[in-house]
């Protein structure tokens, strides 16, 4: 690191946990950010904040009016740009140091599992089951940890999914992938704008945490927010072994391919 870099990422360096192997770890590191809108707004910011050496930003939509309202990365100038390209802004505002990659694509198979497998670590910040579904299965099947986040209404959840250890889940062991699953749209329902931040910050926490190896994780645990009453509840979610994603008979097939 130069010193401008010592300076603007001192106060991470100060804390034990972290120094200067943690800080440098995170300047390698190579993030990719599926969905730019309400959680990848904040999630984003912090990691750019934080020093991730490089982020990756994919986002298919442009911004809108209502976007405004708690999609903190764009500005009411940009409405009808790029949501993607409009984030890069306002992250190369707060760190120009850093490399920042802006797709306007809805990534898919081929594509999708490219990206990933190059990422030090996926976040999952879109609002719909097809493509969580799809981003932890190129997650489990290139060995990344996915971190998972979603709001709607007064109500917000997170957690991780590292099957780099065989005893963790995956997302399709907590909602299978073979189940019906309706989509709540915040056009519909509506989101509590502050919520998103805090599940977007809480995502980008655990991203840092996993990239420079500190702490425990939330592998293994949902975290669930009340946010009318403020309350969080944690509930323990465990591998199935008879996950099509990630179970035994998923690795069996993979090791045998």
């Amino acid at each position: 690191m130069n010193d401008n870099q010592l300076l603007r990422y001192s106060r991470h360096i100060l804390l034990d946990q972290i120094g200067i192997e943690g800080q440098q770890a995170l300047l390698a590191a190579r993030v990719l950010v599926i969905g730019a809108g309400g959680l990848g707004s904040p999630a984003a910011m912090y990691l750019a904040a934080a020093g991730v050496g490089t982020l990756t930003l994919v986002d298919d939509d442009t911004v809108d009016l209502t976007n405004l309202q708690r999609q903190i990365a764009h500005t009411t100038e940009r409405v009808g740009q790029p949501k993607a390209a409009s984030a890069r802004m306002t992250l190369m505002d707060i760190n120009p140091g850093i490399e920042i990659v802006a797709l306007q694509e809805r990534v898919a198979d081929t594509r999708l599992a490219e990206l990933v497998s190059c990422a030090t670590v996926v976040l999952d910040c879109t609002d719909n089951f097809a493509t969580r579904h799809a981003v932890n299965r190129a997650c489990v099947a290139h060995r990344v940890p996915l971190v998972s986040g979603a709001v709607i209404r007064f109500d917000g959840q997170v957690s991780v999914f590292d099957t780099r250890t065989g005893s963790a889940p995956c997302y399709s062991c907590l909602f299978p992938q073979d189940q019906s699953f309706t989509d709540e749209a915040c056009s519909t329902m509506g989101v509590f704008a502050p919520l998103v931040g805090v599940v977007g910050s809480m995502q980008a926490a655990e991203a840092l945490k996993l990239i420079m190896g500190i702490g425990e994780s939330l592998a293994g645990r949902l975290l669930l927010l009340d946010g009318l009453r403020m309350e969080w509840d944690s509930m323990r979610v465990a591998r199935d072994p008879a996950c099509p994603v990630c179970g035994d008979q998923a690795a069996q097939c993979v090791l045998s391919v």
